[in-house]
């Protein structure tokens, strides 16, 4: 097969293999000639289209026609232009009964917290409240690594450079999502350490700790100490002497928090890796467990699917409440909400923000909507939950595990090597992707294009996901590739 008609609405069709000009394909109730050469993954037009008739794919429409365009000729940023506005009206509708459904069972060895969460890892982290003491956190560390060898799943710092010259809002976001970190199921213990004299006060950060116990976290002001490293050090020993009372115990699908991210995306993500991330989505959260996600400037477009599924009148306000400030964000920067796609999105096929958003939003599965959530806060809710944060793979993935995902799904097409606090699976679209860059790529879904079954890819999906789950590292935690990224939207003193 050469091209690919995704929805039989659809008046484009994806390119399976580089194609060349005077090709004739035939495809379904198409035979159609190619009249350009079209790189494999970018769309062929089936049918003419007149200019400005809009452009159907996913059976929705992505844009509208700059100029004619005839059939077989490549549709991309030269003749096809997105339809967002920056404001759209929305309309509330009772969803439709939700059937149950039969779901895969899988069972893994977490740690099950004092406070009814559940982790995937038995690790200390140490965390910052200012940009000042991050290579404080980082030295003590590496310190307690050589010191506390072989007692925990890990030590690991993560340092930002935010936390002073911060005001309101904006500094009400660093501390959050920092208070949420520090609570996380993954962290057997925490330590926080502060400077002094800082914006992000130490005392007002600890305050927000609810749920974290006195013995799993230590915390000091380094100016209060005669050497930062060494009090670092010895404050980390009593944590570490009761983590040694950890124990994995048997937990199933349901006791899961999913982070759901696309980074480096395609024209083979909407079709190959977030379709099966999806699956994955609908299996957990039909188990009576959680999924998170975020991006919200790759929804855009594409938003309605969400709102159909979202479980109650305030809910669905919650929704269109985060799409339109999340708008005004880009507004008040005097930016078209039409930015994306990336460059290197353009690269692998993907023209529009609503073709985007319409691959993008696909992660989600069928799953109800159950939570509307704003940055820094902490997914309480089962089912599938919106997060506000923009695109950036670093921050929205760090504030999704903020809110609670112990392991993220991140489907890329063109590959990334970051690493995040919790296990982070990379899923690419394409099989060339997962060849070429083995100490990358966890899961190849690339073969979905070939004929694989997505049954029995599901099932090999969901039991990777138990075995990390149960301590099996991936390739980023074999990498040491670790790191987070706070979202920065006020002004700097």
């Amino acid at each position: 097969m050469s091209l690919l008609q995704v929805h039989a609405a659809d008046t484009v069709a994806v390119c399976l293999r580089d194609m060349r000009c005077g090709e004739r394909v035939s495809l379904a109730a198409h035979s159609i000639q190619i009249r350009t050469d079209t790189p494999r993954g970018h769309k062929v037009a089936l049918k003419p289209h007149q200019p400005g008739e809009r452009v159907v794919k996913y059976g929705h429409g992505i844009g509208h026609a700059l100029h004619a365009i005839d059939a077989g000729e490549h549709v991309h940023t030269h003749n096809l232009q997105s339809d967002l506005a920056q404001h759209d009206q929305y309309s509330y509708r009772e969803p439709a009964p939700r059937a149950p459904s039969a779901q895969p069972r899988r069972e893994f060895m977490g740690y099950r917290r004092a406070d009814g969460q559940v982790g995937i890892r038995n690790e200390v982290w140490l965390l910052c409240t200012v940009g000042c003491v991050a290579e404080t956190v980082r030295r003590i560390a590496e310190q307690a690594q050589v010191r506390f060898a072989g007692r925990t799943d890990g030590i690991f710092a993560f340092g930002h450079p935010f936390g002073c010259s911060q005001l309101g809002d904006d500094l009400s976001g660093t501390r959050q999502l920092l208070a949420a970190l520090a609570q996380h199921p993954n962290a057997g213990a925490v330590l926080v350490v502060g400077l002094g004299c800082e914006n992000n006060q130490l005392s007002a950060l600890i305050a927000e700790l609810g749920t974290r116990g006195a013995d799993r976290l230590a915390y000091f002001n380094a100016q209060a100490v005669a050497d930062e490293i060494e009090s670092g050090v010895q404050a980390l020993a009593p944590l570490v002497a009761r983590m040694a009372e950890d124990r994995r115990s048997r937990c199933d699908l349901g006791d899961l928090v999913l982070g759901l991210k696309c980074g480096g995306s395609d024209a083979f993500s909407g079709l190959t890796a977030n379709p099966l991330v999806g699956s994955i989505c609908d299996a957990v959260t039909a188990s009576g467990g959680t999924a998170i996600l975020s991006e919200i400037p790759e929804l855009f477009g594409a938003e309605r699917s969400l709102m159909a599924r979202c479980r109650d009148e305030p809910t669905f306000a919650g929704l269109v409440q985060l799409i339109n400030d999340f708008k005004d964000y880009f507004a008040a920067h005097h930016l078209p909400v039409f930015e994306n796609p990336s460059p290197g999105n353009r690269q692998g096929g993907i023209t529009t923000l609503e073709e985007k958003s319409f691959g993008a939003v696909q992660k989600g599965g069928n799953a109800e909507v159950t939570q509307i959530l704003r940055y820094g806060g902490r997914a309480s809710s089962k089912g599938l939950v919106i997060l506000e944060s923009p695109g950036n793979d670093a921050v929205s993935t760090t504030a999704m595990i903020a809110a609670g995902a112990v392991i993220v799904l991140f489907t890329t097409g063109r590959g990334t090597p970051l690493g995040f606090p919790a296990p982070t699976l990379k899923i690419s679209s394409n099989s060339d992707l997962a060849q070429r860059k083995p100490r990358w790529i966890d899961f190849d879904a690339g073969s979905l294009i070939n004929g694989a079954d997505r049954n029995t890819l599901t099932a090999a999906l969901l039991d990777l996901i138990a075995a990390v789950a149960s301590g099996s590292p991936c390739r980023h935690e074999q990498a040491g590739a670790r790191e987070i990224a706070l979202w920065k939207r006020g002004v700097t003193l």
